[in-house]
């Protein structure tokens, strides 16, 4: 007989390992596109399609964990100390943003997902801020901000499916 303690626990470790996984693929990926942004800083936030599963999935701690986690393994793997700092930044910015948004309950996958991608750049332009030394660089998130529109709104989309897709996914009944 199945211990029902063990087994639900081995969801859980499994359902973080796959969207862990996936968030360092994705990312892996990202960082594998050429840049065809006209301006430094802009990328497609591929990983965040993990972090919004888990959030749907999961839940907001599970989604928090998640994408602490894979800040922490893309910078020691493909990062440096600044691209930790602005990661963690607008990371963990963007999560409680989307959680927030979640909570209430009032708002679809996409609309929590772009608000994600805005607040992550909001998050990053305060760490430029801080370690920079100057309020000067606030302009760029005008900038910033319609590519977290645009990244989130394709993030929101995909996410959308994928949750709608995927429902007896390994976490649904861990929340």
């Amino acid at each position: 007989m199945k211990n029902p303690v063990r087994s639900k626990a081995a969801r859980i470790a499994a359902a973080y390992g796959i969207l862990i996984a996936l968030a360092l693929i994705l990312s892996y990926v990202e960082a594998q596109v050429p840049a065809f942004f006209a301006f430094p800083g802009m990328k497609l936030g591929l990983t965040n399609i993990a972090v919004l599963l888990a959030l749907y999935r999961m839940g907001g701690v599970s989604a928090m964990t998640i994408n602490l986690l894979r800040i922490v393994m893309v910078s020691l793997l493909f990062g440096s100390f600044s691209s930790f700092v602005y990661s963690m930044a607008g990371g963990m910015l963007s999560t409680v943003v989307m959680i927030l948004l979640k909570h209430i309950g009032k708002f679809r996958p996409l609309t929590v997902s772009i608000a994600g991608g805005i607040s992550h750049n909001v998050g990053q332009i305060i760490a430029a801020m801080i370690l920079m030394s100057t309020a000067g660089i606030g302009w760029y998130l005008s900038v910033l901000w319609f590519s977290g529109l645009l990244s989130g709104a394709l993030i929101g989309i995909l996410g959308s499916e994928l949750i709608k897709r995927l429902p007896h996914f390994a976490g649904d009944d861990l929340k």
